[in-house]
């Protein structure tokens, strides 16, 4: 009897065992269906892009550039100084106003200027009758020498009597042109056409010599001022094209290179590049501008900057094929702007995408791959 009920327990253990493997199998196929399921419920939701959302990738040449920003600055400009010592007078400019070159712009007080300049001419006119005198003389001894009346010695001293008052004459000429140079300079005239941008004096103000009373700047051509480093400026060459923007001006403003200093900047070993603007309009000096200098071009399949993906170890790019999507790793390359198109958006070459691929914008965010895209109308991609 014991021997059989043994037999009985294990029996019944057996079945337990068997039973909660039966059950333990079926619940994992069951979890296996239901993953399956809803795998293939995410791949069959389509995500619905609208033609904007890609692009095509097309081969573009790509302008390389480094980034410069300075202030403009004119390429004509001038300071008004006085060239006499006295006092200003008719002075009425002031900041903003336009002057033509050669305008008379102010006056310094030439009272005192004339009496100098009447007294060099007396003087002049004093020497003029000294050689009147001398040559007189000359003439004299001259007549009585030829009779024998007197020694030749006598007439070689009249003759350098005449020639020292010949040479004080000339003297006295020299200092009446200096006296009227003085005069001329007391009237001060714009040396360049412009707007005055300074007015560092004012009218009945006693200036001295080199005193700056104004300063002119041409607004007609402006250049900006860029520093680059040693290292970038090996690359720039005279003519190269620059995008800019400049402040308060919301079209950007293009730029070409017109100088480059030949000496580096002491200290900084930095070097001068200047730009010369192609348009002036409504621009003025000293405004604060910044870009990008076009230096090398290179033809490649590009993509917007923004599409090219790098939340993963290699970068990649989201490609619509076969209505799916696709993750596609690239390779990537030079960056900058379209040559044709300098202020369109910065595109990056990209290696391993064939041209013509249909790349899904950056602003569209990341998507599962396999997922299946919908377009809310036919798509004619645009290039980048």
């Amino acid at each position: 009897m014991k021997r059989g009920l043994k037999w009985v327990v294990w029996a019944v253990v057996v079945l337990a065992v068997a039973l909660g493997v039966a059950r333990a199998l079926s619940a994992r196929k069951a979890q296996q269906q239901a993953a399956v399921q809803a795998q293939a419920t995410r791949e069959q939701a389509a995500v619905e892009l609208a033609e904007g959302d890609v692009v095509k990738a097309q081969l573009r040449e790509i302008a390389q550039g480094l980034p410069i920003s300075g202030s403009l600055k004119a390429v004509n400009s001038a300071a008004v100084k006085a060239r006499v010592a006295g006092e200003l007078q008719g002075l009425t400019l002031r900041e903003g106003d336009a002057v033509k070159a050669g305008q008379v712009v102010a006056r310094v007080d030439p009272t005192e200027l004339q009496s100098r300049v009447r007294q060099a001419q007396e003087q002049a006119d004093a020497a003029r009758a000294q050689i009147d005198i001398a040559q007189r003389q000359w003439d004299n001894n001259k007549a009585l020498v030829d009779q024998g009346f007197i020694s030749r010695t006598a007439l070689d001293t009249s003759a350098n009597n005449l020639a020292a008052a010949q040479a004080t004459h000339k003297a006295a000429l020299a200092a009446v042109d200096v006296a009227r140079k003085a005069l001329d300079d007391t009237v001060l005239r714009a040396p360049i056409t412009g707007v005055v941008s300074l007015r560092a004096a004012q009218p009945g103000e006693r200036v001295g010599v080199d005193a700056r009373v104004i300063e002119i700047v041409d607004l007609s051509r402006l250049e900006l001022e860029a520093t680059l480093s040693a290292a970038d400026s090996v690359a720039v060459r005279v003519g190269q094209q620059a995008t800019l923007q400049i402040e308060g001006n919301p079209q950007p403003v293009t730029a070409r290179v017109v100088r480059i200093n030949p000496s580096a900047q002491a200290g900084s070993r930095s070097v001068l590049v200047y730009l010369g603007l192609d348009r002036v309009d409504g621009l003025r000096q000293g405004l604060f501008a910044q870009g990008t200098l076009g230096t090398a071009r290179t033809s490649a399949v590009a993509v917007p900057l923004g599409a090219l993906r790098t939340d993963r170890p290699a970068p990649y790019v989201q490609v619509v094929e076969n209505g799916k999507v696709v993750h596609k790793p690239v390779g990537a390359g030079a960056r900058g702007q379209d040559a044709q198109d300098a202020a369109g958006e910065t595109l990056v070459a990209v290696q391993g995408l064939a041209a013509g691929a249909l790349v899904i914008q950056g602003s569209v965010g990341s998507l599962r791959e396999g997922t299946a895209v919908r377009f809310t109308q036919p798509s004619a991609a645009r290039a980048p």
